[in-house]
């Protein structure tokens, strides 16, 4: 069996108490609470290092080469003319990440993201609602899966990444929020999201009528829903973990949303992506957590982390236990079925490879490279040096990182895409940042400063149009009580979802659940 070459004494522990406990008996007791291997690893702090500098500087070359100057947006995968809401997100990730490595100067990035916003700015929506879930990148003009023109609803979950990048945008570089704040009150969210703060995408039946369905399932919903909070938005019951259930895997009880796929025709994928994401960009702390917005720590309280380091220690242990090199998430793949779910559980089973339509695809199986790297960042230990020394050389000059390399040992994954080569560069600004959303505390408060131009709507009590598109309701801070408390704008948030809501409130308790005994 394969080991780590530096393995601190805990792994051994846990090591030990894997192949020599776990398959034969279920009373032995693994260490207590926070004692999971994962809660010792700190993240990765520092400069770049020289290969690491070459890393960033090989993916963002996939952004140069996929770029269209006429709209600003950016091909989702290699020469292929077309994107969506969450890879124009890992676009602006990207985008970010090499202006502040240096890659980029200010006078590219100001041109990339004008250009940009002025495209999302004149685009159409999605019957006039929200974004169209796919878009040509050549033209801006909807388009369905096969990129030809028409529209095939919106995705709430790649709008909620989408706002992510928007606000950390509009913290660091204010000088483009005008732009981004008229390109979000061209929408209508009053399908988007309801009263308890559930999301919902669109979605066109057989008879090309609109169907409105609940989006996202634990993981990608919660991470999605930070979006929304951002821009004032209560999302109660997306932003919670519950319903969810725990699974034993390699020692390790791993969370998964428990609603039936069977029944809701929504597989419950668990992968490492939307937890590295959450780590990466919110540092695990509720989006609308300022005091964490300021630092560029984690947060290692919040349930987000601890399912977050779970999934990571379910990855490491199959490793330690069976020598294969583990970083599961969704990934491309190069021909039929051209994407996959590369679950760490999902539908019932661990370790299961699956389409969107759910057929088991085994072969697929993969390390991710946008995994891997986003998991070297977040934890500091002598698994992710594994994964990194496995991808490190996974890349094409010129072109960009390969999307991962198969565990069946046939190669690597020869695509490129907007979103690995974004997660990619997001994991190493992380390395030197820390968390990526740092609200600006050097912009005056509420009160010494112009109102944003979405402050100044959304406080507009003569606007009809925050009713009518289902906007937050805002007030100017101090003008009356509001049980929602104080928003991420200096204003107090009176939004239309929990104030309303009779089964779900924004601070409710959650008590996280006690780690694992050996199953």
């Amino acid at each position: 069996m394969t080991s780590c070459s530096r393995v601190s004494w805990i792994a051994l522990l846990w090591l030990a108490l894997l192949l020599n406990a776990c398959a034969q008996t279920r009373d032995v007791v693994l260490p207590s609470r926070g004692d999971l291997p994962s809660a010792s690893y700190p993240p990765r702090n520092g400069a770049l290092d020289a290969r690491e500098s070459q890393m960033a500087r090989t993916a963002w070359q996939y952004f140069e080469n996929n770029y269209q100057p006429a709209t600003g947006m950016v091909n989702a995968v290699d020469g292929y003319p077309s994107t969506t809401m969450w890879d124009t997100a890992s676009y602006l990730g990207g985008l970010v990440a090499a202006r502040e490595l240096g890659i980029v100067d200010k006078r590219g990035f100001d041109e990339r993201i004008s250009t940009l916003l002025k495209t999302l700015n004149s685009m159409e929506l999605f019957r006039g609602q929200m974004p169209n879930k796919a878009y040509n990148t050549v033209t801006a003009q909807k388009v369905n899966y096969a990129n030809q023109p028409g529209e095939i609803g919106f995705s709430a979950l790649d709008v909620g990444r989408l706002l992510i990048w928007l606000k950390i945008i509009e913290e660091r570089y204010p000088e483009h929020g005008n732009a981004i704040d008229r390109f979000l009150l061209r929408w209508d969210f009053s399908r988007a999201i309801d009263a308890c703060g559930m999301l919902y995408g669109a979605t066109l039946g057989p008879d090309k009528q609109v169907q409105y369905v609940q989006e996202g399932r634990l993981g990608y919903q919660d991470y999605g829903a930070s979006g929304y909070q951002l821009w004032g938005f209560s999302t109660c019951m997306a932003s919670r973990p519950e319903p969810y259930a725990l699974v034993p895997i390699y020692c390790v009880d791993v969370p998964y949303d428990s609603r039936d796929p069977r029944e809701l025709s929504q597989h419950n994928y668990v992968v490492s992506e939307s937890y590295v994401l959450d780590g990466l960009e919110l540092g695990w702390a509720r989006a609308t957590d300022r005091a964490a917005g300021t630092r560029p720590v984690v947060q290692r309280d919040t349930w987000m982390a601890n399912f977050a380091r779970r999934i990571y220690q379910a990855q490491e242990n199959r490793f330690l236990a069976t020598g294969i090199l583990t970083a599961r998430s969704e990934h491309q793949v190069d021909g039929d079925p051209y994407f996959v779910y590369d679950t760490v559980y999902t539908d019932g089973f661990a370790w299961n490879t699956i389409t969107e339509k759910g057929a088991y695809v085994p072969q697929y199986a993969a390390i991710s490279t946008k995994a891997a790297v986003g998991m070297w960042a977040l934890w500091n230990s002598a698994y992710t040096d594994r994964l990194a020394e496995a991808i490190w050389g996974q890349y094409v000059p010129g072109k960009g990182y390969y999307e991962g390399v198969l565990e069946n040992g046939k190669g690597p994954i020869k695509v490129f895409t907007a979103n690995n080569n974004g997660i990619i560069l997001e994991a190493l600004m992380f390395k030197v940042e820390g968390r990526l959303l740092r609200f600006n505390e050097a912009a005056p408060q509420m009160g010494n400063r112009q109102p944003s131009l979405w402050e100044r709507t959304l406080t507009n009590p003569f606007d009809a149009d925050n009713a009518a598109r289902n906007r937050p309701r805002m007030i100017a801070r101090g003008a009356s009580s509001c049980r929602a408390g104080t928003g991420a704008f200096g204003v107090a948030s009176c939004s239309l979802s929990c104030s309303d809501c009779p089964t779900c409130q924004d601070d409710a308790p959650f008590i996280l659940p006690a780690y694992s005994q050996c199953h």
